[in-house]
Protein backbone atom coordinates (compact mmCIF):
# COMPACT_ATOMS: atom_id res chain seq x y z
CA UNK A 1 0.00 0.00 0.00
CA UNK A 2 1.15 3.42 -1.10
CA UNK A 3 1.37 6.10 1.40
CA UNK A 4 -1.36 7.95 0.17
CA UNK A 5 -3.42 4.81 0.36
CA UNK A 6 -2.40 4.71 3.82
CA UNK A 7 -3.74 8.19 4.46
CA UNK A 8 -6.60 7.66 2.61
CA UNK A 9 -7.68 4.67 4.77
CA UNK A 10 -7.05 6.32 8.01
CA UNK A 11 -10.28 8.52 7.81
CA UNK A 12 -12.39 5.53 6.45
CA UNK A 13 -15.50 7.72 7.69
CA UNK A 14 -16.71 10.92 9.31
CA UNK A 15 -17.07 9.04 11.90
CA UNK A 16 -13.27 8.03 12.46
CA UNK A 17 -12.29 11.63 11.33
CA UNK A 18 -13.63 12.88 14.00
CA UNK A 19 -12.20 10.75 16.84
CA UNK A 20 -9.11 11.79 15.09
CA UNK A 21 -9.46 15.10 15.24
CA UNK A 22 -11.37 15.86 17.93
CA UNK A 23 -9.21 16.53 21.01
CA UNK A 24 -7.14 19.15 18.75
CA UNK A 25 -10.13 20.82 17.68
CA UNK A 26 -11.43 21.08 21.32
CA UNK A 27 -8.00 22.44 22.38
CA UNK A 28 -8.11 25.13 19.72
CA UNK A 29 -11.60 26.08 20.82
CA UNK A 30 -10.03 26.16 24.89
CA UNK A 31 -7.28 28.34 23.80
CA UNK A 32 -9.03 30.71 21.01
CA UNK A 33 -12.88 30.19 21.84
CA UNK A 34 -13.42 29.07 18.71
CA UNK A 35 -16.41 25.95 18.82
CA UNK A 36 -15.05 22.83 18.47
CA UNK A 37 -17.94 21.34 16.45
CA UNK A 38 -17.57 24.60 14.06
CA UNK A 39 -13.98 23.70 13.33
CA UNK A 40 -14.57 20.00 12.67
CA UNK A 41 -17.35 20.29 10.54
CA UNK A 42 -15.24 22.61 8.16
CA UNK A 43 -12.53 20.31 8.23
CA UNK A 44 -15.22 17.69 7.31
CA UNK A 45 -16.79 19.70 4.30
CA UNK A 46 -13.92 21.11 3.02
CA UNK A 47 -11.88 18.05 2.45
CA UNK A 48 -14.15 15.24 2.49
CA UNK A 49 -13.53 14.09 5.83
CA UNK A 50 -9.69 13.94 4.80
CA UNK A 51 -10.14 11.71 1.41
CA UNK A 52 -9.91 15.07 -0.90
CA UNK A 53 -6.62 14.89 -3.09
CA UNK A 54 -5.93 18.54 -1.59
CA UNK A 55 -6.17 16.91 1.95
CA UNK A 56 -4.22 13.56 0.98
CA UNK A 57 -1.58 15.95 -1.00
CA UNK A 58 -0.96 19.01 0.45
CA UNK A 59 -2.45 18.09 4.21
CA UNK A 60 -5.38 20.99 3.73
CA UNK A 61 -8.62 20.36 5.63
CA UNK A 62 -9.91 23.67 5.52
CA UNK A 63 -10.07 24.36 1.40
CA UNK A 64 -7.64 27.34 2.32
CA UNK A 65 -6.01 28.82 -1.05
CA UNK A 66 -2.04 29.40 -1.55
CA UNK A 67 1.30 28.43 -2.75
CA UNK A 68 2.31 24.71 -2.02
CA UNK A 69 5.51 22.32 -3.26
CA UNK A 70 3.88 19.22 -4.27
CA UNK A 71 4.97 17.10 -7.39
CA UNK A 72 2.06 15.15 -6.65
CA UNK A 73 -0.69 17.69 -7.85
CA UNK A 74 -0.99 21.16 -9.47
CA UNK A 75 -3.29 22.89 -7.37
CA UNK A 76 -4.34 26.58 -6.16
CA UNK A 77 -4.24 24.95 -2.61
CA UNK A 78 -1.94 25.99 0.19
CA UNK A 79 0.07 23.37 1.29
CA UNK A 80 1.04 22.29 4.96
CA UNK A 81 4.11 20.04 6.67
CA UNK A 82 1.25 18.56 8.74
CA UNK A 83 -2.83 18.39 8.91
CA UNK A 84 -2.37 20.18 12.47
CA UNK A 85 -0.57 22.95 11.04
CA UNK A 86 -3.75 23.34 8.51
CA UNK A 87 -5.86 23.32 11.71
CA UNK A 88 -4.09 26.45 13.14
CA UNK A 89 -3.96 28.54 10.12
CA UNK A 90 -7.44 27.98 9.58
CA UNK A 91 -7.84 29.76 13.27
CA UNK A 92 -4.88 32.35 11.81
CA UNK A 93 -7.24 33.32 9.35
CA UNK A 94 -9.96 33.77 10.91
CA UNK A 95 -8.62 36.04 13.21
CA UNK A 96 -6.65 37.69 10.79
CA UNK A 97 -10.06 38.77 8.64
CA UNK A 98 -11.22 41.78 10.00
CA UNK A 99 -15.00 40.20 8.81
CA UNK A 100 -14.62 36.95 10.91
CA UNK A 101 -12.43 38.12 13.90
CA UNK A 102 -14.84 39.83 15.93
CA UNK A 103 -16.67 36.80 15.89
CA UNK A 104 -14.16 36.19 18.97
CA UNK A 105 -15.93 38.65 20.94
CA UNK A 106 -19.06 38.76 19.80
CA UNK A 107 -19.81 34.47 19.92
CA UNK A 108 -19.22 31.84 22.90
CA UNK A 109 -17.86 28.70 21.62
CA UNK A 110 -21.45 26.84 22.57
CA UNK A 111 -23.06 29.37 19.48
CA UNK A 112 -21.98 27.63 16.56
CA UNK A 113 -24.59 28.73 14.48
CA UNK A 114 -23.38 32.33 14.97
CA UNK A 115 -20.14 31.22 14.11
CA UNK A 116 -21.14 29.84 11.00
CA UNK A 117 -23.25 32.25 9.71
CA UNK A 118 -21.13 34.94 10.72
CA UNK A 119 -18.08 32.89 8.29
CA UNK A 120 -20.66 32.51 5.39
CA UNK A 121 -21.15 36.26 5.53
CA UNK A 122 -17.47 36.94 5.05
CA UNK A 123 -17.15 34.83 1.68
CA UNK A 124 -14.95 32.60 3.05
CA UNK A 125 -16.78 30.02 1.06
CA UNK A 126 -18.82 30.74 -2.46
CA UNK A 127 -21.71 28.47 -2.05
CA UNK A 128 -24.95 29.50 -0.69
CA UNK A 129 -25.79 26.25 1.02
CA UNK A 130 -22.19 26.44 2.65
CA UNK A 131 -23.92 26.93 5.86
CA UNK A 132 -26.47 24.82 6.07
CA UNK A 133 -24.24 21.76 5.05
CA UNK A 134 -21.78 22.54 7.77
CA UNK A 135 -24.39 23.01 10.19
CA UNK A 136 -26.12 19.67 9.25
CA UNK A 137 -22.74 17.73 9.54
CA UNK A 138 -22.46 19.68 13.23
CA UNK A 139 -26.20 18.79 13.94
CA UNK A 140 -25.74 14.88 12.10
CA UNK A 141 -22.73 13.80 14.14
CA UNK A 142 -23.77 15.73 17.63
CA UNK A 143 -20.71 17.64 16.97
CA UNK A 144 -22.02 20.58 19.33
CA UNK A 145 -21.65 18.15 22.42
CA UNK A 146 -18.16 19.08 22.11
CA UNK A 147 -18.97 22.70 22.51
CA UNK A 148 -20.63 22.17 26.33
CA UNK A 149 -19.41 24.80 28.89
CA UNK A 150 -18.84 23.22 32.24
CA UNK A 151 -21.65 24.44 34.73
CA UNK A 152 -20.71 26.30 37.51
CA UNK A 153 -21.97 25.18 40.47
CA UNK A 154 -23.79 27.08 43.21
CA UNK A 155 -20.26 26.40 45.68
CA UNK A 156 -18.29 28.15 42.63
CA UNK A 157 -20.68 30.69 42.52
CA UNK A 158 -20.83 31.79 45.86
CA UNK A 159 -16.91 31.50 45.83
CA UNK A 160 -16.94 33.89 42.89
CA UNK A 161 -18.88 36.29 44.22
CA UNK A 162 -17.30 36.68 47.48
CA UNK A 163 -13.72 36.87 46.33
CA UNK A 164 -12.42 40.12 46.40
CA UNK A 165 -12.81 42.34 43.00
CA UNK A 166 -9.42 42.71 41.45
CA UNK A 167 -8.30 45.04 38.51
CA UNK A 168 -6.85 43.88 35.31
CA UNK A 169 -5.13 45.65 32.14
CA UNK A 170 -6.41 44.33 28.94
CA UNK A 171 -3.72 42.95 26.61
CA UNK A 172 -3.52 42.44 22.88
CA UNK A 173 -5.25 39.20 21.89
CA UNK A 174 -7.27 39.60 24.99
CA UNK A 175 -10.95 38.74 24.77
CA UNK A 176 -14.09 38.29 27.33
CA UNK A 177 -14.65 34.59 26.96
CA UNK A 178 -10.71 34.04 27.87
CA UNK A 179 -10.32 36.71 30.77
CA UNK A 180 -14.16 34.80 32.25
CA UNK A 181 -12.09 31.31 31.67
CA UNK A 182 -9.56 32.39 33.42
CA UNK A 183 -11.09 34.28 36.38
CA UNK A 184 -14.05 31.40 37.07
CA UNK A 185 -16.53 33.88 35.93
CA UNK A 186 -19.12 34.62 32.65
CA UNK A 187 -18.78 36.96 30.17
CA UNK A 188 -22.29 38.49 31.12
CA UNK A 189 -20.71 39.13 34.49
CA UNK A 190 -17.71 40.70 33.41
CA UNK A 191 -19.99 42.88 31.37
CA UNK A 192 -22.39 43.92 33.52
CA UNK A 193 -19.65 44.82 36.67
CA UNK A 194 -17.89 47.11 34.27
CA UNK A 195 -20.53 48.63 32.21
CA UNK A 196 -19.48 47.24 28.99
CA UNK A 197 -22.41 46.85 26.47
CA UNK A 198 -20.44 44.87 23.69
CA UNK A 199 -18.15 41.89 23.86
CA UNK A 200 -15.51 44.09 22.62
CA UNK A 201 -11.82 45.40 24.01
CA UNK A 202 -9.62 48.04 23.54
CA UNK A 203 -5.40 47.29 24.94
CA UNK A 204 -4.42 49.36 28.08
CA UNK A 205 -8.66 49.04 29.21
CA UNK A 206 -8.94 48.63 32.60
CA UNK A 207 -11.56 46.38 33.91
CA UNK A 208 -12.79 44.64 37.32
CA UNK A 209 -12.56 41.27 37.40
Amino acid sequence: MTPVGQVFAQYSSPQHYIETYKDMAVQYMETHGCPASLILAVAIHESAYGSSKVARYLNNHFGIKGPNNSKEIRSAYKGYASVEQSYEDFIALLKRRKSTQRLFDLCQPHEYKRWVQGIARSGYAHSTSWASKVIGTIEKYSLHELDKQPEVTAAAAAESESAPATQYTVKKGDTLYDLARKHGTTVKAIQRINGLTDARLRIGQQLIL
